[in-house]
């Protein structure tokens, strides 16, 4: 099973330019979380530290125990193999193929023979849809398929923690789909801990059992999805829409004048393009004949314990969908890019 990654009082700066204060989060060991937030509010910066790949300057990251801000660098190395990072390339090895481009970690930090390597890296390789193609060179394929040589080799080392940024970038909306797919069937079957950085609105309502957003420079809520989906707080209900109406301007936050300009427009009947969703909208399930994913009973127990503290319009939203018997929704799910089909759950 994943780790717990707690976060407490993180603050990161460039130079004079502060990029986020006093974030504090848990990220629930087991469960697939993600990191919202509007273009240039330090998602990416956020992840990159959880690895120490960036230092912030205040605060502490406890992973499994140790504080990788305090610990020495054998301590950090050993933190560090509890990772598997998707990067938003891909990050491979472009003379290399795919084969030895996931086979990489495993002949820099294990002992393996080279049989129990193959192994591996043909069942990672199958995981991800690509049997047959480990002898392409990344420039020889698609970008939905180096994503996925990326997924597989972040999981070579059967990571208890999986960071994933930006898994939308450069991606259509249906590969995009199979690969959150891939996640929560990863999440199914390893249990492990998963991060998300993303700003595409439908991954964030669908796919993790929690939610966190930054915005100005703050982290302004993080909990699970039942909790944000539902909230009244205007910059998480903006964001989630994708609407004009909010704090989130073109550039910079907008002032009191232009906010309520928009809201008059808005209320003699001004539509902006958006489409607003209110309540806990269904989260993508695990591929039929997967294990059950762990992670929903657990979110959906900690969510009744808080429910007595949600407004009511939110506790009736969550009782139905807590409570809802929905019929589960099988949608064949064909990879663009094989021809392989697959099936994905709704409900």
């Amino acid at each position: 099973m994943g780790v717990e990654v707690a976060v407490e009082g993180l603050s990161k700066s460039f130079g004079s330019q502060k990029i986020w204060q006093d974030v504090t989060l848990t990220l629930p060991a087991g469960e697939v979380s993600a990191l919202l937030g509007p273009s240039g509010t330090g998602k990416s910066v956020f992840l990159k530290s959880l690895i120490g790949l960036l230092r912030p300057e205040e605060g502490k990251i406890i992973i499994d125990g140790t504080d990788i801000l305090q610990c020495s660098a054998k301590e950090l190395y050993e933190v560090r193999q509890m990772f598997g990072v998707l990067f938003q390339d891909g990050a491979l090895f472009g003379s290399m193929d795919l084969y030895d481009n996931v086979a990489f970690p495993l002949r820099e930090h294990t002992k393996k023979s080279e049989s129990e390597i193959r192994k591996i890296v043909m069942e990672k390789l199958e995981l991800n849809g690509l049997l047959g193609a480990e002898n392409k060179l990344p420039g020889e394929i698609s970008g939905g398929m180096r994503k996925r040589a990326g997924l597989a080799r972040a999981l070579v080392l059967d990571p208890e923690i999986i960071l994933v940024d930006e898994p939308d970038s450069g991606l259509d909306p249906v590969r995009t789909t199979y690969l959150a797919q891939l996640l929560i069937d990863i999440n199914a079957q390893i249990d492990a801990t998963i991060l998300i950085v993303t700003h595409n609105i439908n991954l964030a309502r669908t796919v993790p059992d929690n939610l966190g957003m930054l915005f100005r420079k703050r982290l302004v809520m993080f909990g699970p999805r039942e909790v944000l989906l539902t909230s009244d707080e205007p910059v998480v209900k903006q964001f989630l829409n994708g609407s004009k109406i909010g704090p989130i301007g073109m550039s910079e936050e907008k002032d009191d004048a232009q906010m309520a300009a928009e809201l008059a427009m808005k209320e003699a009947g001004h539509h902006d393009g958006s489409h607003e969703v209110y309540g806990v909208v269904p989260q993508m399930q695990a591929t039929p004949g997967m294990p059950v994913r762990q992670a929903v009973g657990r979110r959906q127990a900690r969510v009744r314990e808080i429910l007595h503290t949600l407004p009511p319009e939110a506790q009736e939203a969550i009782l139905e969908s807590l409570n809802s018997d929905q019929p589960t929704q099988v949608i064949p799910v064909v990879d663009p890019e094989n021809g392989q089909s697959s099936t994905g759950r709704i409900g």
